[in-house]
């Protein structure tokens, strides 16, 4: 398993990787597929700042919210002294911006480390998540964290058969049955779908082999009505670029779309997919596609792909590198792009079924840097988010788009 110093260098790599592209895409042949508006009225807040410290650094995954407004997330670093900058934070944001941290993570064997999770909740205010670190083998946790702070490892992840770094969240089923992904082991070393009962027994449901996907990173999984559940992966497929991916509640897997990289299609996949009333699912890759900035891409239920924008930050100034995925709301997508925009630091956009793209927010910096989580919406159109870098600090935010 990487480090937390090699997770932290291949952080680095990602941004230096996303800027540079950028800043030689400026320079080459202006090709526009799209047109970008800028919305009217929207009104950001910035309701923390990290500093790096106890309260933690670098959220790296989407937040939760409950009924009364309160924000969940983790932190990738932060928190305890016991590893080099911390290994990580589990914290709460009440609608006023206050924050509380509810665990620090310690990266030993009764705890976990490195939570670039998002949060899920039980109607008993127990929150779960995964570590991609710690635990009895140190390749990675399911936890549970009560409403008191008590903290309880469901599972620890060997590394072998059973899968290993798991570096997503989860999903819940009605019998508390929680599902995810893990980037490593399994039969051939390049990642799991796998199963956690709520009394600890894990089962392995899925061992990518290649042909059908690989090491999914950064990504949740999607349940539909009939219990089948969606993903995708990283790497794999047919291409080698990444897949999207059908697990039926029978166990047959299905691959619905290789990506084939390159200008006409995406490669990188990481986020979570979305899933409309008619089965389609959405998401982003984060690079290659007509101009090498990323897309944003459709899959119907019979594996039909259509790329609905090209990013193309050079010229159209709607942001690059779309590492998250997408979440829908009244009919059009919402979604983050780590780099691009004005001044460059990372765009949150709103892009219509037909392809029209609208930016509702460059970050500028002190309002956050590299916005990797993604977005998630309530009832009233408002939007919530983080940032990796940026804030007062540099370690990054956690913020409101109101329309």
């Amino acid at each position: 398993m990487p480090t937390p110093g090699q997770h932290c260098i291949r952080l680095s790599r990602i941004a230096v990787r996303g800027r540079n592209a950028v800043l030689t895409l400026i320079f080459a042949v202006t090709l526009a597929v799209a047109t970008t508006t800028s919305a009217q009225a929207q009104t950001f807040t910035k309701l923390h700042d990290f500093t790096g410290g106890r309260d933690g650094r670098g959220p790296y995954a989407p937040l939760f919210r409950d009924s009364a407004g309160n924000l969940y997330g983790s932190t990738t670093a932060g928190g305890t002294n016991g590893c080099g900058v911390g290994c990580g934070t589990v914290f709460k944001v009440n609608a006023s911006g206050h924050e509380s941290i509810l665990h620090r993570f310690t990266d030993e064997t009764n705890d976990g480390g490195l939570p670039y999770t998002s949060l899920i909740r039980d109607n008993a205010g127990n929150l779960y998540g995964t570590t991609e670190t710690g635990g009895t083998f140190e390749t990675g946790t399911v936890f549970k964290l009560s409403p008191t702070g008590k903290i309880t490892l469901l599972y620890s992840f060997t590394g072998g058969n059973d899968g290993g770094g798991p570096a997503g969240g989860l999903i819940r089923d009605a019998a508390g049955n929680l599902y995810g992904t893990t980037e490593l082991g399994g039969t051939s070393g390049l990642g799991t779908v796998f199963k956690v009962s709520p009394t600890g027994k894990e089962t392995v449901l899925h061992s990518f082999a290649g042909a059908d996907g690989a090491l999914p990173y950064l990504t949740s999984l999607v349940m539909d009505a009939k219990g089948n559940l969606y993903g995708v992966t990283q790497q794999g497929g047919a291409s080698n670029f990444g897949v999207v991916y059908k697990l039926s509640k029978s166990g047959k897997f299905t691959v619905l779309h290789s990506f084939a990289g390159g200008t006409s299609d995406g490669c990188e996949i990481f986020g979570t997919p979305a899933m409309d009333k008619s089965g389609n699912l959405y998401g982003a890759a984060e690079a290659c596609g007509a101009f090498s900035e990323g897309v944003v891409w459709k899959v119907s239920s019979k594996g039909i792909e259509t790329v609905l924008h090209n990013f193309h930050d050079s010229d159209l100034n709607d942001g690059a590198f779309p590492y998250a995925g997408v979440i829908l709301g009244a009919g059009n997508l919402y979604g983050v792009t780590i780099v691009g925009g004005n001044p460059g630091y990372g765009t949150v956009y709103e892009l219509s079924t037909g392809g029209g793209i609208t930016i509702l927010h460059n970050f500028a910096g002190t309002d956050g840097v590299n916005p990797y989580g993604g977005v998630i919406r309530d009832a009233n159109g408002n939007l919530y988010g983080t940032t990796f870098n940026g804030g007062s600090d540099n370690v990054g935010t956690v913020w409101k788009l109101a329309p």
